[in-house]
């Protein structure tokens, strides 16, 4: 099996990415060939006062195609978390949770992959 020139360029950029932001891989992709990306969109929240933010996400993708990979960029670098609470791997679809640090925001950059 040869990986392809689109994907060496993906791993070089994802790995030029790595050394200036926090990243979460909440699934990883074991399976190179055929694999797409199908979502990518940044997931932002303001910061309240003492208070922790909190958002959700929901992706489905219609037919039987299961997600293959998801990646959470931290592109503020703070102490936010995500985590999947339905769905994800082998799943076609996937609900995530962002929960800020208190009285801070978020943005994250989110890319599933099928």
């Amino acid at each position: 099996m040869s990986i392809g020139m689109d994907l060496k360029i993906f791993i070089l950029c994802t790995l030029t990415q790595l050394v200036h932001t926090k990243s979460v891989h909440l699934g990883v992709v074991n399976e190179h060939e055929g694999v797409r990306k199908v979502y990518e969109g940044v997931i932002k929240a303001s910061g309240t006062l003492l208070l922790k933010t909190v958002k959700t996400m929901a992706f489905e993708y219609p037919g039987d195609e299961k997600i293959r990979g998801i990646a959470v960029k931290d592109l503020d670098n703070g102490a936010a978390q995500p985590a999947i609470n339905r769905g994800g791997l082998g799943y076609n679809f996937v609900n995530l949770k962002f929960k800020s640090e208190r009285g801070s925001g978020f943005r994250f950059l989110v890319e599933i992959y099928m």
